[in-house]
């Protein structure tokens, strides 16, 4: 599958948001976006014409996929399924990827970033309710407890991204027990549990047309 493999941070630029995708650096002085809070390219400083309706819809759309790390076939299939649960499309879709394996072991501190979290599942660090899952897109559901194999628990970005966990601060439908490296669903997402700056009803009509 076709993944984004450049430099991430000139993406938080072209969203004119932070996206936090490299993880402590994000937060430390040497973030470019901090340093330059404007477009990538030669003309990333210049002054933007008015944009359309759809424009706005589309880098709406666009931010929420990158945040995620998601191909366009993955976000299409995600918004399908919210579409189809009972409820508002908008949110069901956001609580969807927040349920997300690889979102969850990054909510919960265990990893830096979603990337490392999506890298880190793959290679079969984790474990849910004592098996093992290798699906960054696999679902959890309330009460599947997340664990570091016992065989993993010496990695140095695991501990790392421990020590760096008070900065992010844990959901309150998650449970961390740091000293175990072991966190548990304690229920499903709500809307205000999302603090990124999105206007999910955009994506909706952009999917409307």
């Amino acid at each position: 599958m076709a993944r984004y493999c450049g430099a991430v941070c000139r993406i938080c630029r072209r969203e004119n948001l932070k996206l936090f995708l490299k993880g402590d650096r994000c937060y430390s002085d040497k973030c470019a976006f901090d340093r330059r809070g404007y477009a990538p390219g030669d003309h990333g400083q210049r002054r933007r014409g008015k944009t359309s309706d759809y424009g706005i819809q589309l880098r709406e759309k666009q931010k929420v996929k990158r945040t995620y790390g998601l191909s366009e076939k993955q976000f299409h299939l995600f918004f399908g399924r919210a579409d189809h649960q009972k409820g508002i499309t908008g949110t069901n879709l956001l609580v969807s990827l927040e349920r997300r394996f690889d979102n969850v072991v990054y909510r919960l501190g265990l990893v830096n970033s979603r990337t490392q979290g999506r890298h880190f599942v793959r290679h079969n660090h984790f474990l849910v309710n004592g098996k093992k899952v290798n699906i960054p897109s696999y679902l959890l559901n309330v009460g599947d407890v997340i664990e570091v194999k016992e065989k993993s628990k010496n990695i140095q970005a695991i501990n790392d991204s421990m020590d760096a966990v008070v900065r992010r601060g844990i959901p309150q439908w998650l449970d961390l027990e740091k000293e175990n490296l072991k966190g548990t669903v304690k229920g499903f997402p709500v809307r205000e549990d999302i603090a990124m700056p999105i206007q999910e009803q955009l994506i909706v009509e952009l999917y409307s047309k």
